[in-house]
């Protein structure tokens, strides 16, 4: 079955996450076939797991002072900053059957297509169960899915360029992990595209494109009108919601 590619966009957080709602919705239904997503973040947003709680995981008032979207994510893991210049986002919605069986077997083969891209640019990664991607033992990718009606959504992150000091300030933790000492300590943990090669930001997307399209006829698509009009209201009765921002 041909893959549906949707063009590069960034947007808002609310956006980026009713979009992944609704491709999921349409999947489900079987209105779209497996489709591959590739997205920025537009401002810089934090988005936290669907179990977590925004109070106890954000910095609401750093996030305030520097106009950084926060919201909750569908799917499961933990709360992630997404900078606007520093990552690119990817969503793969498709239909149960289409992918391996099980959620370690998705991830990995999620992570395969990332590692592959990130082989093509010469960084060698490998995976780390059971959700991240690392450089020489340091985080580069973090992924989460969910399933709803016999579909799946799987979407992560692959760092381009990480600050971990903004990173510290807008997610709650402690004042010794703000310390100088434990963010040097961060920084050996989490790693990005440019600190292990020359590509830039554009070449790490169509590296990743090359990657999931790789064997598959594909063709890219933009939102229909039925997903484009979904994707608005599920920004504005869920995503945009207190209720369902700080339900936890």
């Amino acid at each position: 079955m041909e893959l549906r590619v949707i063009p590069y966009s960034s947007n808002s957080a609310y956006q980026n996450m009713a979009i992944d709602h609704a491709l999921l919705e349409s999947v489900a239904m079987g209105n779209s076939s497996m489709t591959l997503r590739l997205y920025a973040w537009k401002p810089s947003a934090v988005s936290i797991g669907r179990f977590q709680s925004m109070q106890k995981e954000v910095n609401l008032e750093q996030c305030k002072s520097l106009g950084i979207d926060s919201v909750r994510r569908i799917t499961g893991g933990g709360a992630v900053y997404h900078d606007s210049e520093g990552e690119i986002t990817y969503s793969l919605i498709a239909k149960e059957g289409e992918l391996p069986d099980g959620i370690q077997k998705c991830y990995r083969f999620s992570a395969s297509m990332i590692i592959d891209a990130l082989k093509s640019i010469g960084i060698n990664a490998e995976y780390a169960p059971i959700n991240d991607i690392t450089v020489d033992g340091r985080k580069i990718s973090g992924n989460a899915q969910t399933r709803r009606d016999g579909a799946v959504l799987l979407h992560g992150t692959i760092l381009y360029t990480a600050d971990v000091k903004k990173m510290f300030s807008v997610l709650n933790v402690s004042k010794e992990k703000l310390s100088d000492k434990m963010i040097k300590s961060a920084e050996e943990r989490i790693t990005d595209v440019r600190s292990n090669c020359h590509a830039s930001i554009d070449e790490l997307r169509e590296a990743l494109l090359n990657s999931f399209t790789k064997g598959r006829a594909w063709k890219e698509s933009p939102l229909t009108e039925e997903e484009k009009e979904r994707s608005i209201e599920l920004e504005e009765t869920v995503y945009r919601n207190s209720e369902w921002n700080f339900n936890r």
